[in-house]
């Protein structure tokens, strides 16, 4: 079977036989509307309507013949992820959780930060994965275990989602404007479907993203980093948050299966355009990677990978957790060290404190007060009997 026809056989699922357009890159749209004997240009014109203009019916797509959106209706849909929640912090982040076609439910958040000029522009944090295989002990989505991939559609709707509630209707001056892939899941682990979403960013006419405004963030994937590095289609962060392999072994265990050590090395090897650079994420934990020999362990890290610099997160407590954010002497401390040695490093202004901000936190509460629901009709029928 074709890769296209796989494709189609996946659009397929959620509406009786029907294809959700959105999962068809721009090449498969192409091969699809020319087998129903349309021309080239035709595709285009769809592409634009559902990326750039977001329409929601091919009703709406004004420029294309009537008999043509009829055939379009007979066989196909656009089919978007539905808002289950939203939460907005009082800076302004912007938090979603939203309902995919089977019930599977994933965040997204919006990101707000003012330029010297004083306007607003937006970076978007999208999953890739409904919950997560990785396992590390820090993140809430780490603790719902694995369900399934998000395809093309799931992993591009959420950006027509966020685009559709900040009004973001002009093309030529959009507000959103940078894509982190740093939600639900470990993008490499999804590796065909996060390659066929990065190709439709980059397309003109449609979302149009440049490489330059996309970041993938993962925790070290090894066939994911090397095929992602090959396309040129975003840039880098790796989720580091262990200065050494017994460290990584405890907090992270999934990603530790692949030695740090060997981590580093295929980091050294890894294609960097001009100005380029790899960027380490390393979470601040309290009492756990904050103390000045695991700052000075990340220092020989850095050092001996080229043209790299440090975000430094500090941590977000979430219910239940057992590690606390570290006291902000300590995280003072710990940024000094780094930038004593010569090293970039950025302490990432933590911005939803007030909500559920963290990764997995909105969907993880959600869940917890459908199970209280669900208990307390339980407890209701039992009083009844």
């Amino acid at each position: 079977m074709s890769e296209i026809m796989q494709t189609m056989d996946f659009a397929r699922r959620a509406a009786d036989g029907k294809i959700n357009v959105l999962e068809l890159t721009l090449d498969e749209l192409k091969a699809w509307l020319a087998d129903m004997g349309e021309p080239k240009f035709r595709a285009v014109q769809l592409w634009q309507w559902l990326w750039q203009y977001m329409a929601r019916s091919f009703s709406a797509m004004t420029n294309i013949s009537k008999d043509f959106r009829k055939r379009l209706d007979e066989c196909a849909y656009i089919g978007w992820p539905e808002i289950d929640r939203v939460q907005v912090s009082s800076d302004g982040t912007t938090k979603f959780l939203l309902r995919l076609a089977d019930n599977e439910r994933v965040e997204t958040v919006l990101i707000p930060s003012t330029s010297k000029s004083g306007n607003v522009r937006w970076t978007q944090c999208l999953s890739t994965q409904v919950g997560c295989a990785m396992g590390c002990t820090f993140c809430s989505t780490g603790t719902m275990g694995f369900t399934r991939n998000m395809a093309h559609a799931e992993i591009l709707g959420q950006i027509l989602v966020a685009r559709e509630h900040l009004h973001d209707t002009r093309p030529q001056w959009p507000v959103l404007r940078n894509l982190v892939f740093m939600g639900m899941g470990e993008p490499l682990l999804n590796y065909r479907n996060l390659e066929r979403a990065l190709i439709s960013l980059n397309e003109n006419g449609g979302l149009n993203f440049s490489p330059r405004r996309i970041t993938v963030s993962t925790c070290g994937i090894r066939k994911g980093l090397e095929e992602l590095g090959s396309s040129g289609l975003a840039f880098l962060a790796i989720s580091l948050h262990a200065p050494n392999q017994t460290l990584r072994e405890k907090i992270m265990p999934g990603a530790a299966k692949w030695h740090l050590d060997d981590l580093l090395a295929t980091l050294n090897s890894y294609p960097l355009k001009t100005r380029e650079r790899i960027t380490f994420e390393y979470l601040l934990l309290g009492g756990v990677n904050d103390s000045p020999e695991e700052a000075r362990q990340l220092v020989r890290i850095v050092h001996s990978v080229r043209k790299s610099k440090i975000n430094l997160i500090v941590y977000n407590s979430t219910p239940g957790s057992p590690y606390k954010a570290p006291s902000e002497e300590r995280v003072l401390a710990f940024e000094k060290i780094l930038w004593d040695a010569g090293i970039t490093a950025v302490i990432r202004k933590s911005k939803g404190r007030d909500i559920d901000a963290a990764c997995g936190q909105l969907k993880a509460s959600a869940m917890r007060e459908e199970d209280a629901v669900i208990q307390g009709e339980r407890l209701a029928d039992d009083i009844t009997v």
